[in-house]
């Protein structure tokens, strides 16, 4: 392993070689080079995936490669994620079927196989957490990572350690991710999406007043569409309209939100990567390019839900007892509603039986912007995942066909055996 003292403002991201900043790297000629003042510096790095589900379908697929893919229901379904060819014609998440296939009717339509992404997740992780103990996973394709002590631990410093591990990704498992490295975890998030697909984004501490101040204040995670709204109503839409407000002010008009909003603006996150933050609940959620009413479309876009959270769910081992479904309207209207369960439980059909009714129930409601469902009140992975009940005999049956379902998927792949809801539509 080459030394890397003293760091030299510039890296190679290929052959991983530091050196004075330049264009190329001088030892191999690759244009790939991250280049700041500070690289050596800093060590808090966000690792975002590229188009996660798509790539996976494309290395198990290699006739795929260079084709136009979209991972997702039949014609009638909906998108869950597309390659980088696709979205050049315009295809996103959460996109009708339909819509995906007029703006690319050449792309190919996958069906989803959490296993096989849970089970990329977990090499991933793997490969994290052999860098740093300080990993705090987001979801199956992103985490954060604190590298302070990398260098006394590796012998070299956070930014090579990080794009070791980008390397490594696309060496070992075929699969690439977008690195964002910063000195908080608010601004390395940012980093990351800054340069997709296979980023290198640094954002320093002497630059981060002049990144931020003419960004639209929804660059600040979890700012939506309706805290936008609730914003732009008090003259705020950029981050130079946060800084001229006083921390007392936007407390007063906006409470624990305009603290946080009065922090961020300046780039300031105090934050721990923390690998050992509880788990509180399990969602997925998924918002439309334009509202949607069609109950059929809306409950396949609901199984696909429970089937993802019932995938992150199996992968942590852990099961819920109450599941909710939440919905938003057109006028970002939120709608909530929630199903306790006499048992805990991580499966796919439980939940998608639980939230099923609490649609139906709402359709009245519709249209809506956005459908998730999630768990909560997590325990251990550890029961039989449903209750017996008189009323619903088929119960352990089901459960006993998906747990087999999970196994055959494991071994042959998620095509080996599919259930009949996830072809509604196709």
């Amino acid at each position: 392993m080459p030394r890397y003292s003293p760091c030299m403002p510039a890296l190679c991201r290929d052959c991983l070689t530091c050196f004075d900043a330049g264009r190329r790297c001088p030892a191999c000629g690759s244009p790939r080079v991250a280049a700041h003042a500070e690289l050596c510096d800093l060590s808090i790095a966000h690792m975002d995936c590229d188009a996660f589900y798509a790539s996976v379908e494309k290395r198990d697929n290699p006739d795929l490669r260079d084709k136009p893919v979209i991972v997702g229901g039949g014609r009638r379904g909906v998108v869950t994620t597309a390659c980088y060819i696709a979205r050049i014609s315009g295809v996103r998440s959460a996109m009708p079927m339909f819509k995906a296939l007029k703006l690319c009717p050449e792309a190919v339509v996958v069906k989803p196989r959490f296993d096989a992404y849970v089970a990329a997740s977990r090499e991933i992780r793997d490969m994290m957490c052999a860098l740093t103990p300080a990993v705090e996973p987001l979801s199956l394709d992103e985490a954060f990572l604190d590298l302070g002590g990398t260098m006394r631990l590796h012998g070299a410093p956070p930014a090579v350690m990080v794009a070791r591990l980008v390397k490594r990704m696309e060496t070992e498992l075929r699969l690439s991710g977008s690195i964002g490295l910063s000195h908080n975890k608010f601004l390395a998030k940012i980093a990351s999406d800054l340069d997709k697909p296979r980023g290198f984004a640094v954002i320093g501490q002497g630059d981060t007043q002049d990144f931020l101040r003419a960004k639209p204040v929804g660059i600040i995670w979890g700012v939506g569409v309706a805290a936008q709204a609730g914003l732009a109503r008090a003259g705020i839409a950029t981050i130079d309209d946060l800084l001229r407000w006083d921390q007392r002010d936007l407390v007063a008009r906006f409470g624990s939100m305009g603290l946080r909003l009065w922090h961020l603006a300046r780039g300031q996150d105090a934050r721990k990567v923390n690998p050992d933050a509880p788990v509180k609940s399990i969602s997925r959620e998924t918002t439309f390019d334009t509202d949607l009413d069609d109950p059929e479309l809306l409950d396949a876009h609901l199984w696909r839900l429970a089937e993802q959270v019932s995938a992150r769910a199996k992968a942590k081992g852990m099961a819920g007892r109450v599941v909710t479904l939440k919905l938003k309207r057109g006028d970002h209207r939120i709608l909530t509603r929630r199903s306790s369960l006499r048992a805990p439980t991580a499966l796919a059909d439980v939940i998608y039986r639980a939230a099923s009714p609490l649609l139906q129930g709402a359709q009245a409601a519709a249209p809506f912007r956005l459908i998730g469902v999630g768990i909560s009140e997590l325990a251990a992975d550890d029961g039989p995942g449903f209750s017996p009940d008189l009323l619903d005999p088929q119960a352990e049956a089901r459960a006993r066909t998906e747990a087999a379902m999970d196994r055959l998927r494991a071994r042959f792949g998620h095509d080996a055996v599919i259930k009949g809801r996830g072809w509604r539509g196709g």
